[in-house]
Formats: structure tokens, C-alpha cells, sequence
């Protein structure tokens, strides 16, 4: 009989039947993505991994494993090496079992072999061995599983099927991006669009010189000028080129904030200063901001230079020159660990009453991943930049706000892309 059909009540089903029929699944982890069914770890417990129980299909075979099973790496070589730990498919011996593919020293990691009716191997994780190390850690251990649930998968960009077919579909957990298999090339589900992908666009922008009759106008003023109401000047049109536009005077009566005399009066100042590094606070300067002053005019935060000069903390374009962008990485204002700690005490000082519950930042802990942020004495690392943390931080807000708008223009394009398919 040239058409055959299964499985039904009381009809024998051969395995080649099964395997034909389940291998239209595609092989991984039967299981959330998030889960551990079947994840590598390491202990440090010698050269061995261990591998949680779980469920999966490998090319239309089923295996379950319900006890943790611990592995065994071959000893270290001289140089470094990747190895690989598999489920493998064998069906000349009608079973599934876990293995390692022993890496070569100095090269990637090992090729899985997948065969369409021999052996046939999924990678569950990659294993770093070190040059002449005696034990495996957590760190390294690197996931590799892929995943399989009903028609659809979740895998690595290094780990995509093998052979896949036109409109397979999955979630790409290198991208995080839905992705299918077009018949040529993975290709996004929601593929990000910009301004060179459009279609049908003008060539320029605005196509042509067009003006606007009045009443086409929306939220225009109801009167011209509507009220009193100020520009700002590089909103001004037609400003002279040089400020002042010509030789000038003001006579000393429309001069406004003057001193009361010139010079005031004849005046001294005291050392603020006393012996060693203290500050003296004679002039009463130790009062709180806002609190009690008196005087009028700008407070600024003030440096100490490195020879005792004092300064006030200026951001003006008049003092700076060669002004360019600064790269600074995201990843390195992340990495940054704030603690909570307690001061060493002084000399003579008890343990008791030294400075307790204070919160910051470790200077060596933030040197390597923003040194200008460092202070420096006698060539140590003495203190940090608490000021400038604030620059240091824009480009993790600037790096946020680029991925919100890239989800958001992509959730758009999704939601139009299904709207258009209902």
C-alpha cells in the first residue's frame, strides 16, 4: 500500500513511524526558557559539571532525566580549551545519554555532529578549561541550551537549528528578537525601521518650497503680537554679527551693581588658615547654607587645589577651550558598587568614636572603569570626583532612553505589521 497513516487503536507503530511523526518538532529542552531543566553548573568540586533533570526531543526521540547527573571533564591541557557537554542521539544503541566533546587546546569549541539517521547531538553549555587548572567553577560554565515548545523555539544565534525550514519560527536569545527562517536567512519578526528602509519617501525634505495660507494655521495667536513677550536671541534674526554692533559708552549712573565706592574702603583679610591644614572659622563661615547668612551675591562649590589655593567650581565655555565629545560606557558606570562603611579611626581616636554608617563609593574599585574620576596624593589613589558622577551617568540615561524608543518603534511596527495580516 502506497499510503499509510498512524497512529490509531489496536495498529502496531514502528519506531521509524515515531521518530517521523515527533521529529517535526524541533530538537531542544522541553521547557521554559528560564527554567533548569537540563542546565550545566559547576561547584568547584574538581573537573566536574552536573546537570540538572529534565525533559527533551532530539530529532523525533524523547529523553527525561529526573536526578541530577554529574560529569566528569578531561584534566586540563597545557593551554587553554572549550569544551562542550551534549545530549547525543544514538541509535544504534536505541538511547540518549549526556557526554563531553573534549575542546582542542587553542581553538574553538568542538562541532556537534547531526546526522539525519545516525548520531545526533544538542549542545546543553560551553565549559572554559583553563591552562593546568584542577577544578571547574560556576563562572566557567556558559549556557548554551536551546529550546523547543510546540511549533516554535528559543535558541542562541549560535545555536539556531541546523536545518531549518521555510517559516520556522523562535525567539533569538542573543538579539532578543522574535526571528524565522525565510528560506534564505533568519529575518526579524519586527525588524527595526529606519529612515534609508523606507519606501516611497521624497527625495527631499520638504519636497519643494510651499507656503501655508493663514487660516490653514493651527494654534495661532488670536491677536499679533498676542502680549508682551520676550525672544531668545538665537531665535533673533538679523542681529549684528559683533556685540557690542559699535563703539560705545555707558555713563557710571546706568551702571547697576556697582560697589558704593571704588575701592569700598581700605580693607584686609585674615588668614582662613591656621597651623597645619585646618580651617579656621572665625569669619563664620561654618553656618549652614541658607541658614542664617547674611550677605547677598552667588554661592559656589569651592576646590582646594593641590597647593592650598582655593577655588570656585566654574562650568562657563569662558574658561575651557578644546572642547570635544567623551565617550564614556554604560557597562562602567554600572559596574560601580556602592557600600556602606565606617571610618578608620584618627590617631588617639577609640574605635567607638570614629565615623560610622557612612555611604560612597571604594576609589580602587572605581579606578579601573573611570579613572578620571580618581584624585590622586603623592601618587595613591586618595579620593573621588563626587561632583562630576552626575556626567557619568548621562550616558546610562542616554543608553535607556535609545532602547525605550527602539522597543517602542518596534512594538509599533508589530502592532501595525499584525493589524495589516488581520
Amino acid at each position: 500500500m502506497a499510503i499509510s497513516s498512524y497512529p490509531f487503536d489496536n495498529q502496531a507503530v514502528t519506531e521509524s513511524q515515531w521518530s517521523a511523526l515527533f521529529r517535526e518538532l524541533s530538537s531542544g529542552v522541553a521547557a521554559s526558557a528560564d527554567s533548569t531543566a537540563y542546565k550545566v553548573t559547576a561547584d568547584s568540586t574538581g573537573m566536574k559539571v552536573k546537570v540538572q533533570p529534565g525533559f527533551a526531543l532530539l530529532r523525533g526521540h524523547a529523553v527525561q532525566s529526573t536526578a541530577t547527573e554529574t560529569l566528569t571533564i578531561a584534566a586540563a591541557d597545557s593551554a587553554a580549551r572549550t569544551d562542550a557537554v551534549v545530549l547525543r542521539l544514538d541509535p544504534s544503541t536505541n538511547g540518549i545519554t549526556l557526554a563531553v566533546l573534549k575542546g582542542t587546546p587553542g581553538s574553538a569549541s568542538p562541532t556537534l555532529t547531526q546526522t539525519e539517521t545516525g548520531v545526533y547531538e544538542i549542545r546543553l553549555a560551553w565549559v572554559a578549561v583553563g591552562a593546568s587548572v584542577t577544578t571547574i567553577t560556576a563562572a566557567n560554565v556558559t549556557e548554551a541550551r536551546q529550546f523547543v515548545r510546540g511549533f516554535t523555539g528559543s535558541w542562541w544565534t549560535s545555536t539556531r537549528p541546523a536545518s531549518p525550514r521555510l517559516g520556522d519560527l523562535g525567539f533569538n536569545r542573543t538579539t532578543t528578537e522574535w526571528e524565522f527562517w525565510s528560506g534564505s536567512d533568519w529575518t526579524p519578526l519586527a525588524p527595526a525601521v529606519s529612515w534609508s528602509s523606507v519606501t516611497g519617501k521624497p527625495s527631499t525634505f520638504a519636497p519643494t518650497a510651499h507656503g501655508h495660507a493663514w487660516g490653514e494655521i493651527s494654534g495661532k495667536p488670536t491677536t499679533f503680537a498676542p502680549a508682551a513677550h520676550a525672544h531668545a536671541w538665537g531665535e533673533i534674526s538679523g542681529k549684528p554679527t559683533t556685540f557690542a554692533p559699535a563703539s560705545h559708552s555707558h555713563s557710571w549712573s546706568s551702571v547697576t551693581g556697582k560697589p558704593s565706592t571704588f575701592a569700598p574702603s581700605s580693607h584686609s583679610h585674615s588668614s582662613y588658615l591656621t597651623s597645619g591644614s585646618t580651617i579656621s572659622w572665625a569669619n563664620g563661615s561654618k553656618k549652614p547654607h541658607a541658614n542664617s547668612v547674611t550677605g547677598s551675591g552667588t554661592y559656589y562649590a569651592v576646590w582646594v587645589e593641590g597647593d592650598g589655593t582655593f577655588a570656585r567650581n566654574t562650568s562657563s565655555i569662558r574658561f575651557k577651550e578644546n572642547v570635544r565629545d567623551y565617550r564614556i560606557d554604560p557597562a562602567d558606570v554600572l559596574a560601580l558598587r556602592p557600600v556602606i562603611y565606617d571610618r578608620k579611626p584618627k590617631a588617639g581616636q577609640s574605635a567607638e568614636d570614629a565615623r560610622k554608617g557612612e555611604v560612597g563609593l571604594i576609589a580602587e574599585e572605581v579606578e579601573p572603569h573611570l579613572p578620571w574620576l580618581i584624585n590622586y596624593l603623592n601618587n595613591e589613589v586618595d579620593g573621588l570626583r563626587y561632583d562630576l558622577l552626575g556626567v557619568a551617568l548621562l550616558p546610562v540615561v542616554q543608553d535607556q532612553a535609545e532602547r525605550i524608543n527602539s522597543l517602542e518603534s518596534r512594538l509599533a511596527a508589530l502592532e501595525a505589521h499584525l493589524g495589516e495580516a488581520a
